[in-house]
């Protein structure tokens, strides 16, 4: 089947590319990458450079470049660089002549595919053939098999090794370059220039046919090579595997001799058992995280590529955040945001808990970061960054974007103003609670943050004392033009939600374990009177109710008084098309136009608004909405959906779906910033919107329910998941859903749809 840009697929498991397009490579590279949530490859071409925008990004390196003001995550020299050359004609897609043009992503087991022939400038044909994978057995190990065949007589040159002049945004995060030469492996023993922390790449290769006349080692600056001369006749042919091994100090001790232990086994095995084993894991991932649709191939390719990168941008080996854009690049330092809690989480939750109980877990390992961030701007309690890293210390500095008009830094506030990340933490620990009945989570990890973060808006929130009633002001929503807004309703909705949390969590844990209790309260300085606090707070506090008239709920005070126009009005007032909207002076803050959805993202998160409320407010915030951001589209679709609009929700599915994998962002660059990169809270929306949207999956205190609306176009819809110890598979038509409780699970499950109700115990079926 075609897809866009140039794009097909064969059988709704992979992407294939037929021809090169050159303008694309910041796109392609992003979209056709490899990972396994410890380190990320982009999709680029082995003989590529950084101008190509070569990048193997990796967890846990978070390091400041010298000069930089940026602490992000480490591009690591390449180790799959490898450069051919006939009769020295540099083999290369800019020039000579490409034949048979094949890239392909293998999308059920993360195998990136490459097919070509190549006629060079003097006339000289050679097939390539390249295959490679982030191992999900070993996430420290990238393997390549890398295939030629002359079809000319001649003399082959081979440059291949590790190539440490490569893409990095904000500048060198290595102070020093020290060679590794060990028998038949090379490498780089690295230190990073701010901590100086270690890191290893270590690279081997063995050759399988033809014979070399010439090899030697090569160290130039930050390269370090192997150089091959083979002497072919025609249709004689090469096979090369390579095996790199990426190791740092911050996870593993010793990593040098790690490394080259990993990579000397790693050649023993061989490409196609390493590979085979790989794909097993692949094979375990989608058991339980493959979203079946018939009748919309596109659909179906759109919901696994968006399925695969959320699963390879999140780190699965330790407790560390999902980058805001995983690790396709360094864009967002690799750091955590809202978008963590808010997009992402819920497919891990609902699939693999395991791997959301580690996200879960971060937020509490860096519990201590959020209350340095707290107490540094005069509160106590845990104030979450709003990009978190290893300690949970703020790693966004004060000036991010340039006003294109005068040159100078523009002062935001996202770091300061934008406190629901800290409810939007509770939110993610609740939801995860609420569907695996974790305890032993809660009262070890999770409590603590719930009450930290009570304890922030304690000393965050003002009483009106004219009013009888909390307030919240000088925020910043989730709609990042307006700054230093008060009362914003999201924000004020998820501080309540935080809050009543705190209390049930605090009368459960008293009456299960008070000994836990009486630690808790050493830890953060809370006393029985504490629940008496947030209580009044969560009863009190200002909550923006939608209007008796309109159903509509005003964003912020004063947002109604704000000049009514529409983003393509406010867009004709911009001098530059590279100017920021926001805040202090840009175009859209006197007016209603905000960025992305917010009245839209609460209603998304919280239920208990009726269909008319959910329509009144999709319909009034919809059309003033300029989706300056990649996560709008997801959360208009969940709500389009809920609110009726099934035209419109499929519309906003497709375009939250495409945004990477059809170039459909709106901007890599912005305010003069570089954008780029795979969006993963786009990735982990597309979840939402099939499962939660057009499945209408919800969970409650009595089981779970769905309210389908499946598009015209899918004939049906299958998915799987785990829920209050259950394993469920799922089966949607228009007509009718399937719900099947596998044999292993230990516990009864309601169902319900519509006015239908179903008890499932283990191994039994309900239609409805």
């Amino acid at each position: 089947m075609k897809l866009k840009n140039n794009l097909r697929t064969e059988t709704g498991w992979e992407i294939i590319e037929n021809s090169f397009d050159p303008d694309q490579l910041v796109t392609t590279g992003s979209n056709f990458m490899i990972g396994n949530g410890y380190l990320g490859y982009r999709g680029t071409f082995e003989e590529w450079e950084a101008r190509e925008y070569v990048a193997c990004v990796v967890t846990d390196t978070w390091d400041q470049a010298e000069g930089s003001q940026w602490s992000e995550l480490c591009n690591v020299p390449n180790g799959l660089f490898t450069q051919l050359f006939v009769d020295n004609d540099m083999f290369s897609a800019f020039s000579g002549k490409t034949e048979d043009y094949y890239r392909a992503l293998d999308l059920r087991h993360g195998l990136n595919q490459r097919k070509l022939t190549w006629r060079s400038p003097k006339g000289k044909k050679v097939a390539l053939e390249v295959e490679k994978f982030a191992s999900l057995v070993n996430h420290h190990l990238i393997s390549m098999s890398y295939r030629f065949k002359a079809l000319h007589k001649g003399r082959y040159r081979l440059l291949t090794g590790i190539d440490g002049k490569v893409w990095s945004i904000n500048g060198e995060h290595f102070k020093s370059y020290t060679p590794i030469q060990e028998e038949n492996l090379i490498g780089f023993n690295l230190k990073t220039s701010e901590s100086g922390s270690q890191v290893v790449v270590c690279e081997g290769l063995k050759i399988n046919g033809g014979h070399v006349l010439e090899s030697e080692v090569i160290e130039d600056s930050r390269r370090i090579l192997r150089e091959f001369v083979f002497e072919l006749e025609a249709d004689e042919e090469i096979h090369i595997h390579k095996l790199v091994s990426v190791t740092h100090a911050n996870e593993v001790k010793n990593p040098k001799e790690v490394a080259l232990a990993e990579v000397e086994e790693g050649l023993k095995q061989g490409h196609d058992r390493l590979k085979k084993a790989h794909q097993s894991q692949w094979d375990d991932f989608w058991t339980v995280s493959d979203i079946r649709i018939s009748g919309n191939e596109e659909a179906q390719v759109l919901a696994r590529f968006n399925l695969y990168q959320a699963f390879i941008a999140t780190p699965r080996h330790a407790n560390l955040p999902i980058g805001a854009r995983g690790l396709s690049c360094q864009v967002y330092q690799g750091a955590a945001f809202w978008d963590q809690e808010t997009f992402n989480l819920k497919m891990f939750i609902y699939t693999h808990p395991e791997i959301a109980r580690r996200l879960v877990t971060y937020r509490h390992d860096t519990l201590d970061g959020a209350r340095r961030k707290a107490k540094n701007l005069g509160y106590y309690g845990a104030f979450y960054a709003w990009t978190s890293g290893k300690t949970g210390d703020e790693l966004f500095p004060d000036y991010f974007f340039t006003d294109v008009l005068t040159g100078r830094k523009i002062r935001n506030h996202f770091n300061c103003w934008q406190i629901h990340i800290s409810p939007d933490v509770v939110y993610g620990i609740w939801s995860y609670y609420e569907a695996t009945g974790d305890w032993d989570f809660m009262l070890n990890h999770g409590a603590e943050v719930l009450f930290e973060v009570s304890q922030f808006l304690v000393s965050r929130v003002h009483f009106k004392k004219d009013k009888n009633r909390y307030e919240l002001i000088r925020l910043l929503g989730p709609d990042e033009y307006h700054e230093n807004v008060d009362n914003n309703a999201y924000t004020n909705y998820l501080s309540r939600y935080a809050l009543q949390k705190a209390v049930i969590v605090y009368r459960e844990i008293t009456r299960r374990a008070p000994e836990r209790m009486e630690e808790l309260e050493r830890l953060t300085g809370i006393s029985e009177n504490s629940p008496e606090t947030w209580k009044e707070i969560a009863d009190l506090i200002y909550i923006p109710e939608a209007d008796t008239k309109t159903g509509v709920i005003e964003q912020f005070d004063g947002y109604f008084q704000l000049e009514d126009v529409r983003p393509d009005q406010v867009r004709k007032r911009l001098i530059d098309p590279g100017e920021y909207w926001g805040w202090p002076n840009g175009v859209a803050i006197a007016t209603q136009v905000l960025k992305q959805a917010d009245v839209i993202q609460l209603l998304a998160l919280m239920g208990g608004f009726p269909e008319k409320v959910l329509t009144a407010n999709y319909e009034y915030y919809e059309p003033r909405t300029e989706h300056g951001s990649s996560l709008s589209p997801s959360v208009h679709a969940l709500v389009a959906v809920k609110a009726g609009h099934h035209e419109e929700a499929y519309r906003y599915f497709l375009e939250a779906a495409t945004i990477d994998l059809y170039n459909a962002s709106k901007k890599v660059l912005s305010g003069g910033s570089f954008l780029g990169g795979i969006h993963t809270a786009a990735a982990g929306g597309v979840w939402l919107i099939i499962v939660e949207g057009f499945a209408g999956f919800q969970v409650t205190e009595e089981g779970i329910r769905f309210k389908p609306a499946l598009p015209e176009s899918w004939n049906s819809l299958a998915f799987s998941l785990k829920v209050k110890n259950c394993l469920l598979d799922i089966q949607l038509n228009p007509s009718s859903i399937t719900v099947k409780s596998t044999a292993q699970n230990g516990d009864n499950i309601k169902i319900f749809v519509d006015d239908e109700v179903a008890l499932l115990q283990p191994g039994q079926t309900a239609i409805l």
